[in-house]
């Protein structure tokens, strides 16, 4: 039986957690986006028949004595500066075929030192979401291996599109933490959050099949002969 995961602090304690959660409201600092953003939940909760909720991002913040990193889902930057560096996956927005563009592509970033844009007008945060160092490092060499499916669509069939939701609670979740714990600022939704979990949930039960364990058994064979 696999253990259950952590369950994830809910309340800010402070800043000097390990890894931190930051709820962004969206749009902050673009009007634009905000406005899309207020008419897509304006037609998602007249189809659902439910009321208007604001709509929050997440970001990450991990503290440890090597350093401090940030963790966060972003447009591609027209004038990247270096910031390539910082990139540890990239996905395409929309479409694949628009995503040959770098306009409609999207990077998910861990960086040393970085910034997460609009922090000031972040509600409910930080949000301690770990307290053991190696945990926060794990989440560190997980972030390259998380699903870059397309941004905005349900390739992965988890049941809502993917978006930089889905990045963080992908991370909370394959890092052993109880990502369903977490929930938006009071009268908030976070569109996407629910993907990364049901993904993450995916992949952890396809790691403990006897398939996968065969699999993992048999190639382990195949190197101890070749050794």
């Amino acid at each position: 039986m696999s253990e259950r995961p952590a369950p994830v602090l809910p309340r800010p304690l402070g800043p000097h957690a390990p890894v931190e959660l930051y709820w962004l409201p969206l749009g902050a600092g673009g009007h634009s986006v905000r406005f899309n953003g207020r008419v897509f939940e304006a037609i998602s909760a007249l189809l659902q028949r439910r009321p208007r909720c604001d709509l929050y991002h997440a970001a990450l913040e991990v503290h440890l004595p090597e350093g401090r990193f940030v963790i966060e889902m972003t447009p591609v930057p027209r004038d990247a500066g270096g910031v390539e560096a910082r990139a540890v996956a990239t996905g395409p927005v929309g479409s694949r075929l628009a995503g040959r563009l770098r306009l409609f592509r999207y990077e998910i970033r861990c960086w040393r030192d970085g910034t997460i844009p609009d922090l000031a007008e972040a509600v409910d945060s930080p949000r301690a979401v770990c307290v053991r160092a190696e945990q926060a490092r794990w989440l560190l060499r997980l972030a390259p291996l998380v699903p870059t499916p397309v941004w905005g669509r349900d390739e992965l069939a988890a049941g809502e599109m993917w978006n930089s939701n889905s990045v963080v609670a992908w991370l909370l979740e394959r890092g052993g933490l109880d990502a369903a714990s977490v929930a938006p600022p009071r009268g908030g939704r976070a569109p996407g959050w629910s993907a990364g979990i049901a993904v993450a949930r995916r992949e952890a039960h396809a790691i403990h099949t006897p398939a996968a364990r065969g699999q993992r058994v048999a190639a382990s064979q195949v190197r101890l002969a070749g050794s």
